[in-house]
């Protein structure tokens, strides 16, 4: 079991916020392993938590700064307002639709055809080269919110990546890669949190005593293993194109469908 956690909260903390999809990999990797069912995944849903923390940490001053000034900040306002409006598509999809996506969708060949539709879809949006003309998340305006907004809701299909449909949502709207990134990250913050005390919710009963302590250091390697990957991405996504993510995603996702046959 010690090699399962370790394993899965590296995986959780260092694809959860890199266009690659967490969700798919956990699958992928949930399945090679052998660990599946309810209490794997209650116990993946938990260990989301030390993920969400490390962007918290990572962002902590823009997000107290901001509090601070947002009753008479225009910019603040913009910076929380941008955040909820991205927010609301896909939490009103997710939670109507939260049962029948799980029972259906989330299954290694799906993901494998996830995968490779975004890395297509990647170098697309690479070739564009759409010139940006937003350069903080502060002058972000409404509208390009929520485009980013209405972009994320392509990762409710488990393998296409939440960071890779509001990256490249953030691209398209005209955001510049540092930006683009930056505002993922902040609208991971809402986004998994919901979507992770629903699940939570829904697999209360199947929360298991003796997996508590397995719960909490797969949650301390989630943590770390996300901030570094959270902050590596940042250095990285601000002087490199996303092809190298686009290569990686169509590699795994022909490997996958090699594999199932």
């Amino acid at each position: 079991m010690l090699e399962i956690v370790i394993i899965l909260g590296i995986v959780e903390g260092l694809t959860e916020f890199l266009p690659v999809s967490s969700t798919g990999h956990l699958i992928l990797v949930g399945h090679w392993m052998g660990f599946t069912g309810e209490a794997a995944n209650t116990f993946e849903v938990v260990i989301q938590f030390g993920a969400i923390l490390a962007v918290v940490w990572e962002y902590r001053k823009s997000l107290l700064s901001n509090a601070a000034t947002v009753l008479h900040e225009t910019e603040s306002r913009r910076f929380y307002g941008n955040i909820l409006v991205a927010f609301i598509p896909a939490a009103i999809l997710g939670f109507l639709f939260h049962d029948t996506l799980k029972e259906h969708l989330f299954y290694p060949r799906n993901v494998a055809w996830a995968l490779i539709v975004g890395a297509v879809l990647i170098q697309v949006v690479e070739m564009m080269k759409i010139k940006p003309r937003t350069a903080s998340v502060e002058k972000m305006t409404v509208r390009q919110a929520f485009g980013i907004g209405v972009a994320q809701c392509a990762a409710l299909f488990p393998g296409f990546s939440r960071s890779a449909a509001t990256i490249l949502g953030g691209l398209l709207a005209g955001c510049d890669r540092k930006t683009s990134a930056n505002f993922s990250f902040l609208l991971a913050i809402p986004t998994i949190l919901g979507a992770t005390v629903l699940d939570l919710v829904k697999s209360w009963d199947s929360l298991q005593p003796e997996m508590l302590g397995w719960i909490a250091l797969g949650f301390v390697i989630s943590f770390f293993s996300a901030w570094a990957a959270v902050r590596w991405f940042l250095r990285f996504v601000s002087h490199h194109s996303l092809t190298v993510f686009a290569i990686y995603r169509l590699i795994i996702g022909i490997v996958v469908l090699v594999v199932l046959g």
